[in-house]
């Protein structure tokens, strides 16, 4: 799918289309107040005043057949800020924005429409423009609950007819694969109002989640990795001394032990600064590579929370790797073949980008000069595309990230990379160098997963429900075709023997007709099914159809099971160990 943010030529076809909404929505509805417009990664919106109108869908549509009348009449000016105050003196909104304004303001004109434009647009090549409105929601102005609730009315544009179809078909495929629906059908997760951006997960869903950790700790085990586990909750004295409490506090949860104030962790990385330090290390020990599933709070607009992708609690696949300066490049190169591994293994293509110094940093110009050729001479020496990020590396450190690609061509922000000369700094960590004197080690923060719960909801997207055998939270459906004992007796027996193999099976023997079982394990996913009757009882054999086959196969006992054991095996086995 498209990401309309990013394209600047959709951008700007989307821009000009929410200016255009609001020329035909003041042209019906007089008295409106127009606030301000935005473009989205899935289209335009525009907050308007409406006076407490509910707009309903048939007007919409009439709305969006009236927004090209005057594509032909748009031009721009420049005004001075006393001219566009006295313009927009009866609408607040445009004053407040007026306001913050500098004082020259460019001013965008669609017939007697004005508006405030906020960015340069294009005008040249309207003429198949092609809008759809989608919805209306509630939005406070500014995003402040104290303020008003405007209508935020959704819309797309596009260039054509045609490139607009495609992206609604798109889009229904994505509600199609929508995790928070298959979630709830597969029974995989819950989310409660009780517990806001913080999902409860069934027994199914804990099974998927088991599975993809055990996958994870096993490709880190075979990689050389120490798995640490550090405290929930640690006294405010360490994100203090880490620098996340002047940088992250309003996104972290307080509380009081007693008179000390502590905090639940947003991040790991001051727990595993607290593991090296308990011990005095020497230079014959690096790289030293531990790893944590930390499980980790921040607190996330309620408006911004969706699903998986977006929660307040989440389990954080951590790595904190120390290395000496000399070993720095070849650490990177490792972690990007790992991930590399990782996604590729999972179906991903994805493309990289180098994150650089923000203004809020901390450390010296040389450390960070050091750093960012790091990573560049990483990237380069494997050959890795890359586009550059300027601004948008950590405080402590710049970074390499991973977007991965799902099969709807959207895109997420997974993998990162981070090097870091400053955590080791304020820790005052240290080791015994080849001269015997102290000296500071480098650290490097990674991610592959980026959390264990965001990953899970792109596979439930990317797989639409259908997980990889090894991965399934049932891996196969056994249906007795009727309740004769010896039947039912067989059926157990090839479920027992599934279970001694580690095999996760169900065994449905409800008195209900074959047709409706086999169409229930269809609905759940379940990517294999067994069926059991006199015919396999008396041969010893099992009757097996995979999950988007038709056709049904008849093996040996032996036979499928071995083959069903050869599907279960974790990928993690063919894993090289660095």
């Amino acid at each position: 799918m498209e990401n309309i943010e990013k394209n600047e030529a959709l951008k700007n076809l989307n821009l000009i289309s929410a200016y255009l909404l609001n020329s035909a929505i003041l042209k019906k509805y007089p008295t409106a107040k127009v606030g301000r417009v935005g473009v989205g990664e899935n289209g335009f919106y525009s907050d308007i005043d409406m006076n407490e109108k509910t707009l309903s869908k048939l007007e919409l549509e009439e709305i969006n057949h009236s927004i090209k009348k005057n594509i032909e009449k748009i031009s721009v000016r420049e005004i001075s800020k006393e001219e566009a105050m006295n313009i927009f003196r009866e609408n607040p909104y445009k004053l407040e924005q007026i306001s913050n304004e500098k004082d020259s303001i460019s001013l965008i004109e669609i017939g007697e429409y004005q508006d405030i434009l906020e960015e340069k647009i294009d005008t040249s090549d309207l003429s198949n423009l092609s809008t759809e409105l989608m919805n209306v929601s509630g939005a406070y102005w500014g995003d402040d609950a104290s303020n008003k609730s405007l209508s935020r009315i959704h819309g797309i544009a596009f260039k054509t007819k045609e490139d607009l179809m495609k992206y609604k078909e798109e889009l229904e495929e994505a509600k199609a694969r929508d995790h928070r629906k298959i979630g709830k059908d597969l029974e995989l997760f819950m989310l409660e109002d009780v517990a806001q951006g913080m999902p409860f997960w069934l027994p199914n869903g804990l099974t998927l989640y088991n599975k993809l950790v055990e996958f994870w700790r096993k490709i880190h085990e075979k990689n050389g990795y120490q798995e640490i586990k550090t405290p929930l909750m640690m006294s405010n004295e360490l994100w203090h001394q880490s620098g996340h409490w002047d940088h992250y506090k309003e996104n972290m949860y307080t509380t009081k032990v007693g008179d000390i104030p502590y905090a639940i962790k947003p991040m790991n990385c001051p727990g595993g600064m607290l593991v090296y330090k308990n011990a005095i290390h020497s230079y014959k020990e690096f790289p030293i590579r531990y790893a944590e599933l930390g499980q980790v709070h921040r607190h996330e607009a309620s408006g911004a929370l969706n699903g998986l992708f977006r929660v307040r609690t989440f389990t954080q696949d951590d790595a904190h790797i120390f290395c000496l300066p000399n070993q720095i490049e070849s650490e990177i190169t490792n972690l990007m073949s790992l991930i590399d591994d990782v996604y590729k293994m999972f179906g991903f293509s994805y493309t990289v980008e180098l994150s650089t110094r923000p203004e809020d940093s901390m450390g010296s110009d040389e450390d960070w000069h050091l750093a960012e050729t790091s990573l560049k001479n990483a990237l380069e020496k494997r050959e890795t595309p890359y586009k550059i990020n300027e601004g948008d590396g950590a405080f402590y450190g710049p970074k390499i990230d991973f977007h991965i690609k799902d099969c709807l061509g959207r895109e997420w922000q997974c993998g990162t990379i981070q090097l870091d000369f400053q955590m080791p700094e304020r820790f005052e960590l240290s080791y015994i160098g080849e001269d015997g004197e102290k000296h500071r080690p480098v650290m490097l923060h990674r991610v592959i997963f980026g959390s264990v719960e965001r990953f899970i909801g792109i596979l439930t997207e990317q797989y639409k429900g259908e997980y990889p055998f090894w991965l399934a939270p049932t891996q196969v459906n056994i249906i007795p075709v009727s309740e004769d004992e010896k039947i039912m007796n067989y059926a157990r027996c090839v479920n027992n023997e599934l279970l001694d193999n580690d095999i996760r099976t169900q065994l449905d023997d409800r008195n209900e007709k074959m047709g409706y079982k086999m169409r229930q394990g269809i609905l759940k996913k379940i990517p294999m099914t067994f069926v059991v009757g006199e015919k396999e009882l008396t041969n010893g054999t099992i009757s097996y159809r995979n999950l988007r086959e038709k056709e049904i196969h008849t093996e040996s006992k032996d036979q499928v099971i071995d083959y069903v054991k050869t599907l279960a095996q974790n990928p993690a086995k063919q894993f090289r160990r660095k």
